[in-house]
């Protein structure tokens, strides 16, 4: 039994916020489908869910400047400041990203490095401190980058003070992985993912009522 099948976990795990992020430019590619997979896992279960694909955002690099240091705004004015407002609503996030030349998407880093918004000074609280983070990874291949598209994913999380699971009982690994043409022929790596997905609700709930 997984934490979050626990009696204890189901009678008290409404209202919680969960987001999904797709990193892919593919609005229906095996990451999208992935991410709402998990997610549909969590709503199934009580959560409130909310999912962004990346896929025709128009998020602008960061070209640190520094000016969020001074005014904790960016100021440029793009489909980021709709990410950042769902990612302070959330209490988990789980970020998906097919693996490109061994590690995430352009389209996903881009977005990242847009965060530091969030974080421009030493010292700031950071909106995402203590929050529960997962990571999903999606290839051509089981052994095609997932692990380490992962460990980018979960770098950043870090980054943001959150805390960072894996896919726990049964397999604990570092995250979901999918393989193959089409996510939904992986049965195994869907196991993953719904695992995944009900560790998050099994760490949330349990930093809030231990």
């Amino acid at each position: 039994m997984v934490l979050s099948d626990h009696p204890f976990f189901i009678q008290k795990l409404k209202q919680m916020n969960i987001l999904g992020i797709s990193g892919s430019p593919n609005s229906k590619g095996n990451t999208a489908y992935t991410v709402n997979y998990a997610l549909e896992v969590l709503k199934e279960r009580g959560y409130q869910t909310k999912y962004i694909s990346l896929s025709g955002k128009k998020i602008k690099p960061c070209i640190g400047c520094w000016k969020c240091s001074e005014s904790y705004t960016c100021f440029q004015k793009d489909d980021m400041e709709e990410i950042l407002d769902a990612m302070k609503w959330s209490h988990g996030l789980l970020i998906g990203s097919p693996v490109y030349f061994g590690m995430i998407t352009g389209q996903l880093k881009t977005m990242m490095d847009r965060c530091v918004v969030m974080r421009p000074n030493y010292g700031d609280t950071i909106p995402m401190s203590g929050k529960t983070g997962g990571a999903i990874a999606c290839a051509y291949s089981r052994n095609g980058g997932q692990e380490y598209t992962i460990q980018n994913i979960h770098t950043f999380m870090l980054q943001m003070n959150m805390s960072v699971i894996g896919d726990g009982p049964n397999y604990h690994h570092s995250g979901a992985t999918i393989f193959g043409e089409h996510a939904s022929d992986d049965l195994w790596g869907l196991e993953t993912a719904k695992n995944l997905a009900l560790n998050l609700a099994a760490n949330i709930e349990f930093k809030k009522y231990k």
